[in-house]
């Protein structure tokens, strides 16, 4: 089986005025399709420079990245901007939504820089994602008629739209509570269930649990790389935090 995600030796290095500083020192890790890694370690541990490289969003200082079969290690930047289109799913902790554009919008905006859709082909595919993630009744609604949750499914709803072979996550619960967070990760585990890779960074240990794979990064290396043996499962967890909720209401 071909791995979605294949480096070798990969190595970043960053100018800093007159000092180099190397993020990355030689990582070599493959993801398997199907797989839901999540990359833990401190700041300035790596984890993040791996996440950009991963996604396309910039090129390594030397070593070589594989993509779903493809050398993309030193494709130039418009090459890279087709890849991030066509081939991976992107969500962010701050949501990056636009202030004035409707939920419905927000998710038809990487079908305008992929493959030439009609208007109504593309408004169908927007409609479904955001029905995929319980937000079909919030079409029209601007991110500030959302919550936080709400708003972070419209996120993942625009990251799923062009049907990437792989989704990254960078910190998409550092902005949620309790509740929410448990919310979001079952999204992310039912669309691992049916089949997509997913690779996650994450300072909370309980947040790396409901992966697969945990992968530790330390001073630019990988430190540990082993299996969760214990998954945590968001839709039991969820039921457990709602009847705690109920039980709470009716104490008072």
């Amino acid at each position: 089986m071909t791995p979605v995600i294949s480096v070798r030796d990969l190595v970043k290095t960053y100018r800093v005025g007159e000092v180099d500083v190397r993020a990355l020192r030689g990582v070599t890790l493959d993801v398997m399709p199907g797989e839901f890694v999540a990359l833990t370690g401190p700041s300035g541990s790596g984890k993040s420079t791996f996440m950009h490289l991963a996604g396309c969003l910039d090129r390594p200082t030397f070593g070589g990245y594989v993509l779903n079969g493809r050398d993309v290690s030193q494709l130039d930047k418009r090459a890279l901007a087709r890849v991030r289109n066509r081939e991976i799913g992107f969500v962010f902790q701050g949501f990056n939504l636009l202030p004035r554009t409707t939920a419905l919008e927000q998710v038809e905006l990487p079908m305008l820089y992929g493959a030439a859709l009609a208007g109504k082909e593309r408004r169908a595919r927007a409609a479904a994602a955001l029905d995929a993630v319980g937000l079909g009744a919030r079409l029209d609604h601007h991110p500030n008629q959302l919550s936080g949750g709400q708003q972070q499914r419209v996120a993942i709803a625009r990251a799923l739209v062009n049907q990437p072979a792989l989704l990254l996550a960078d910190e998409p619960t550092g902005n949620l509570d309790t509740r929410t967070s448990i919310e979001v990760m079952g999204i992310f585990q039912k669309l691992n269930a049916e089949g997509l890779t997913i690779v996650l960074v994450t300072h909370e240990p309980d947040i790396a649990e409901y992966g697969t794979r945990i992968v530790s990064f330390r001073d630019g290396r990988v430190r540990s790389d082993r299996p969760v043996t214990v998954r945590r499962g968001a839709a039991v967890e969820l039921r457990a935090y709602e009847e705690q909720a109920a039980l709470e209401v009716d104490a008072a």
